[in-house]
């Protein structure tokens, strides 16, 4: 089922949706990464859930939950994403499983006439991407049902790599960005995308009237970020034993501190 929506504003994830898959879907990163998001989002989201996804990129986790008996309603503010995302799924024969719909988190309470979702996923920093927690908090909240499990991946706030990695290149800019408040501006696609790097506490406050948090789980802890891929390809059997050590440390408070992305998984109050 492939839904619509009026919002078709141009995004800069627009100009990167046709090769995010093979620059991070497909990536050593990128699997190694999404597997331990795919160990938790198992366990928790049965055969038979409606489950809501927002900012669902290429549709890769839509499709895993599909496969497994799950009906996923994606959203996405890019509509060159969910063009992507449609037609992966249709290639699998998943598109009476998934309904797509190009919007934007902060329009997401546009769905609050329909019946409550049984679940919530944001893979890899859609909440980073916001520009109110509170507001996205409220909103989402609203669309789920009270003790739906809702997994939220965001940005690590102190992670290990980027600080040494920069630190070594000399540039410390870069090395500490992701400890400053402030919120970080790139150009994707001549296009300016905002980044927030929300610390844990802050997200905790922001969906703490709505939601508990029950685990938190490191991803890329000795597995490096996505930009230094090209290490992974040069010294791949160092790598593959770094990944088998993070799925062993993941859930350690001191090692998943110092990951690239944290995954955070709150339960509707």
């Amino acid at each position: 089922m492939n839904g619509s929506s009026a919002f078709q504003a141009a995004t800069p994830f627009d100009s990167i949706a046709e090769s995010y898959d093979k620059t991070f879907t497909e990536s050593f990163v990128g699997r190694s990464q999404r597997n331990l998001v795919w160990k938790e989002m198992d366990q928790v989201f049965r055969p038979g859930q409606r489950i809501l996804e927002i900012n669902c990129g290429t549709g890769v986790d839509a499709a895993h939950l599909a496969q497994r008996g799950v009906q996923v309603f994606a959203c996405d503010a890019s509509s060159a994403m969910i063009r992507v995302a449609r037609q992966r799924a249709a290639s699998m024969g998943l598109g009476e499983r998934i309904e797509f719909h190009t919007m934007p988190t902060e329009e997401i309470h546009r769905f609050t006439q329909m019946p409550p979702f049984d679940g919530l996923l944001s893979n890899f920093a859609g909440l980073n991407c916001v520009l109110n927690l509170e507001s996205a908090a409220q909103n989402l909240a609203h669309l789920l049902k009270p003790g739906a499990y809702a997994l939220f991946c965001i940005f690590g706030k102190h992670c290990a790599w980027e600080m040494l990695w920069n630190i070594g290149c000399g540039d410390s800019r870069k090395a500490f960005r992701r400890l400053r408040n402030a919120t970080q501006s790139y150009i994707i696609g001549g296009r300016r995308l905002n980044v927030n790097y929300w610390s844990i506490g802050q997200l905790q406050r922001a969906f703490s009237r709505y939601f508990c948090l029950k685990r938190q789980i490191g991803l890329g802890i000795v597995v490096p970020p996505s930009y230094l891929e090209s290490l992974t390809t040069r010294f791949p059997a160092i790598f593959r034993a770094a990944a088998k050590v993070d799925r062993n440390i993941s859930n350690f408070p001191v090692f998943r501190s110092l990951a690239d992305h944290v995954l955070l998984i709150f339960a509707r109050s």
